[in-house]
C-alpha cells in the first residue's frame, strides 16, 4: 500500500470577520469569498495527493479555520496546543479527539504554558519555537521535555515583529529558511536564510518532495521558486490574509 499523508482542515466560522487581529488592521471579511477560497485550498492539497480530515466545525470559534495553531505533530505524536489567547483555547477539543481517533499518542501543554501551532517550525529534527504574543516560555520549556526525548532540539526564536514564527519564516524542502527580513527579528539564528521580496512569500507549504504551495499574492517569490526547481501552486487566501492568516495555518500536515 501506498502511503498517503493526511491535512487536518477545518470548515470557515461564520464568525470569521470577528477573527482576531494583532499586527494589522482590521478590514472587513468577505465570508463567502473566503468559502470559495477555502475550498480551492483544500481542492489544491487534496490534487496534490493529500488525504483530507475534516475536524468538525466550531463555529463559536472565530478563528477556528486555523487550525494549525490546535495541535504540532512530529514523529507521530500529536502535541495538543495551548493556545495564547483565550478566546482559541476551546478549538483545542475536537481536534484532540480527532488525532486520537487517527491512533496518534497524545500529548498536551498545560497551564501556565501557552504554545500555538503556528509557532512552530520544523526542519529535519531541529525544531524552532517562536517566543511572542501567543507561546510563552513555559509552554516551550513543555513542548521540549515532549520532543526532545523523541530526538528532536528545540531552537526559541524570539519574535516581535509579527503574530507567529511562521507569519515571518518557514522551510523548504532543502531545509533552507525563507522569509521577509523586515518581519524577522535575527535572521542569523537560521543557519541557511533565504530573504524574499513579498511578505507572502515567506509561506510555503510543503506538498511533495519539489512541490510547494503558497498564496497567490507573491509572485515574484514564486518565480523565484521556480527557478530553484520547485513546482509552486498558487492559491488566493486573500480573505484569510486580512485575519494574519497563511497557507500554513489552515491545515495540519500529518507525514
Amino acid at each position: 500500500m501506498v502511503y498517503q499523508p493526511t491535512a487536518l482542515i477545518r470548515h470557515p466560522s461564520p464568525r470569521l470577520d470577528e477573527g482576531l487581529v494583532t499586527h494589522v488592521e482590521r478590514t472587513p471579511v468577505d465570508y463567502d469569498l473566503a468559502l470559495k477560497q477555502w475550498a480551492n485550498y483544500v481542492e489544491a492539497l487534496r490534487l496534490c495527493k493529500w488525504n483530507i480530515v475534516e475536524v468538525p466545525a466550531a463555529d463559536d470559534c472565530p478563528d477556528s479555520v486555523f487550525v494549525e495553531d490546535a495541535v504540532v505533530m512530529y514523529k507521530g505524536t500529536a502535541i495538543i496546543a495551548r493556545p495564547g489567547s483565550d478566546s482559541r483555547k476551546p478549538e483545542i477539543i475536537d481536534v484532540e479527539k480527532v488525532v486520537a481517533e487517527l491512533g496518534h499518542p497524545v500529548a498536551r501543554i498545560t497551564e501556565p504554558g501557552t504554545l500555538d501551532g503556528g509557532d512552530v517550525l520544523k526542519v529535519d529534527d531541529t525544531i524552532y519555537v517562536g517566543l511572542g504574543g501567543r507561546t510563552n516560555a513555559d509552554g516551550i520549556a513543555q513542548f521540549a521535555a515532549i520532543v526532545e526525548p523523541l530526538g528532536a532540539k528545540v531552537v526559541t526564536v524570539p519574535i516581535t515583529k509579527v503574530l507567529h514564527l511562521k507569519s515571518a519564516v518557514t522551510a523548504l524542502p532543502s531545509g533552507e529558511i525563507i522569509g521577509f527580513e523586515d518581519f524577522v527579528d535575527d535572521p542569523s539564528i537560521f543557519p541557511d536564510f533565504i530573504a524574499v521580496p513579498e511578505e507572502s512569500g515567506s509561506h510555503v507549504v510543503i506538498v511533495g518532495e519539489k512541490r510547494l504551495l503558497m498564496a497567490a499574492d507573491a509572485p515574484e517569490t514564486a518565480e523565484t521558486l521556480r527557478d530553484m526547481g520547485y513546482f509552486v501552486i498558487e492559491v488566493d487566501i486573500s480573505e484569510f490574509i486580512k485575519l494574519e492568516g497563511c497557507v500554513t495555518c489552515l491545515s495540519v500536515r500529518i507525514r
